[in-house]
């Protein structure tokens, strides 16, 4: 007997039903893939060549990749995320679809029409106020389905705060006259002062694409690297695989920057290695995920709310990096340190290893020798394209590619001479660590692209987005290389097979950076509308002289208020809309343009993003 299923009951077949959601499975990669090409196109410089060239208008503001950049999150939220409560599986699937285009239309109605909105500025007509509505309703239905009930709970205070601020159910102090449904569309929607604001710019121009280079890493096959070559480093220590799984998500967070990315890509591995080695799932579970949260906070791809901080601070992302630094390194020493005490008072043992045939000091100095011919090659580097830079500026990009080439091209070599390395660790691997030397030489290509993001960041002191840009690109042309080189140096014939393992990888990779983006975008799109009540009503004059006076003017008793609240918040909230929310309470970004006080209210928020990700 044929079994039916819920499509059956519509009148439609199991097998038409299956064939239409992989259709929109498709559908889905390819929107998510021109999302993540369109970024890269909006980063880089040549669109203004292009246009230049050819007339065409080919270059998208600020304002205008804001409204594109919310249509693409928009509409794969409403069609990817599944109803909150399913009624029928077709049904679900035509409401999602429905919700998709009147959001995407929304946002793309501000596009299309920018001349005639700047025409009527703060007199809506009946389409802007219709699309106003519809887009704002939208978002919340999409912050529903991707984030949750707390947020949109936090967001339709807020919007209710805005619409009724003069009724008597507020205290005096917080009262103000209020705003006509007009007014409040016009200021949420129709302009850069709600949902387009800053939160969402700095989605558009800086966290899609630091999203994107871990996800193109991940898809390279880096988070596998460093899970096996923590666990060669560290497996055969008490409770190793617990200790592993510490290290390697604070390296998976080094490119990663999402709590969630993190424990998919190690925990899946590193859940079941410790709960075999006698640790309870709760608490291999506990550990990984402690782990993979603080990874937000390693540097240099740190967490979407580290980029607000800069903006809204005004602080440069190197001085943000260098506040981040110490509290990454403590965070980590400390779960490492907690993890050692919990294994110890079990009995736990480590995984069995090969005896090493050097000695700890001789190991130290090969470690140390290694980081000193590094650094040697990074001062000749620096001195050669500075040396060209201000003699023969046309000739920096081409020496920069060259110098890249005769590094990388080594690099891959030294893979080639090992095998690739397998998903997670294998039997024998189990019976027996790997050697770190053996792992490590596998995959220190990936390491360069990194290190180019880094010297984008410290040495040239590109702008984030840029540094992400050129970040991206390098992971790119690894991604499509790396497999027919490998196959070169190996004395094997390239196959069309090889290159199209590259063009796989790097299309997967496009297609999870815009799948990661998409609860971010949503995010920073609703928290948009906290920032937009904020400058309308002026309620954080009131929430800032509040906690002032309650602190007494103390920074240290505010910084603590500040870090309690968002705890307390952290419990139903993101991290992104966490800190929207409280950097509204602390009033930051308003205490003065001198750099001490910015610096000063930057490590307020570092310490603030600290105490949220350890929640």
């Amino acid at each position: 007997m044929s079994s039916t299923g819920p499509a059956d009951s519509a009148g439609i077949s199991a097998e038409d039903f299956e064939g239409g959601a992989r259709r929109a499975g498709r559908l889905a990669a390819f929107v998510c893939i021109f999302w993540s090409l369109f970024q890269l196109w909006v980063a880089s410089d040549f669109p203004f060549y292009l246009s230049a060239v050819s007339g065409l208008k080919l270059v998208f503001n600020n304002q205008e990749a804001r409204q594109i950049h919310l249509a693409f999150g928009l509409g794969l939220a409403l069609s990817l995320y599944p109803a909150v409560r399913s009624v029928h599986p077709l049904l679900d699937r035509i409401v999602g679809w429905g919700f998709a285009a009147i959001g995407v239309a929304a946002c793309l109605y501000l596009f299309i029409f920018k001349l005639d909105i700047a025409n009527r500025a703060g007199l809506p007509n009946s389409y802007d106020l219709f699309f106003s509505i519809a887009g704002m309703l939208c978002v919340m239905v999409a912050v529903y389905r991707a984030l949750g009930l707390p947020l949109l709970v936090v967001a339709t205070i807020f919007i209710i705060y805005v619409m009724f601020g003069h009724l008597d159910i507020f205290p005096d102090a917080m009262r103000w006259k209020g705003a006509s449904l007009n007014k409040a569309s016009w200021h949420f929607w129709m302009q850069t002062e709600g949902v387009f604001g800053v939160a969402l710019g700095v989605s558009a121009s800086m966290i899609f694409l630091f999203v994107l280079f871990g996800a193109l890493l991940e898809s390279a096959g880096a988070g596998n690297y460093f899970i096996k070559l923590s666990f060669a480093a560290l497996g055969h220590l008490r409770g190793g695989p617990a200790k592993a799984a510490v290290v390697a998500s604070g390296l998976s967070g080094i490119y990663s920057g999402s709590s969630i990315a993190n424990v998919v890509t190690t925990g899946t591995f590193t859940i079941p290695l410790m709960k075999k080695t006698g640790l309870s799932a709760e608490k291999a579970g506990a550990i990984e995920v402690a782990s993979s949260t603080n990874g937000q906070l390693t540097p240099p791809v740190m967490g979407a709310a580290a980029f607000l901080i800069a903006e809204f601070t005004g602080i440069s992302y190197y001085d943000l990096i260098r506040h981040a630094a110490l509290p990454a390194l403590v965070s980590y020493v400390a779960l490492f340190y907690i993890v050692h005490i919990e294994v110890t008072k079990l009995g736990l043992t480590g995984l069995p290893r090969q005896t090493p045939t050097q000695s700890l000091l001789r190991r130290v100095a090969g470690f140390l020798v290694g980081f000193a011919g590094l650094a040697v090659i990074a001062v000749i580097f620096h001195l050669l394209v500075s040396l060209v830079g201000d003699h023969a500026p046309a000739l920096s990009p081409p020496l920069v590619v060259v110098l890249l080439l005769a590094i990388y091209l080594p690099l891959v070599w030294l893979a080639a001479r090992r095998p690739d390395l397998g998903e997670g660790l294998s039997a024998e691997e189990m019976k027996m660590l790997p050697r770190v030397g053996d792992v490590a030489v596998t995959g220190y290509h990936f390491v360069l692209p990194i290190l180019v993001l880094l010297w984008c960041v410290l040495v040239t002191r590109l702008s984030p987005g840029l540094s992400a840009y050129w970040a991206c690109l390098a992971m790119m042309f690894v991604l499509v290389t790396q497999h027919p080189l490998k196959a070169l140096f190996r004395g094997q014939t390239v196959t069309r097979q090889d290159w199209r393992d590259g063009w796989r990888d790097l299309l997967r990779g496009l297609e999870n950076g815009a799948r990661n983006m998409i609860s971010i975008a949503i995010a920073t799109a609703i928290a948009g509308i906290i920032i937009g009540t904020v400058s309308l009503t002026g309620a954080h004059q009131f929430i800032g002289s509040f906690v002032e006076a309650v602190s007494g003017g103390n920074l240290v008793i505010m910084l603590l208020l500040v870090a309690v609240m968002s705890l307390v918040l952290g419990m139903g909230l993101p991290t992104t809309a966490n800190y929207i929310v409280a950097d509204g309470t602390g009033d930051c970004h308003g205490r003065g343009a001198e750099r001490a006080d910015r610096a000063a209210c930057g490590g307020a928020s570092v310490c603030l993003l600290f105490w949220h990700s350890g929640r």
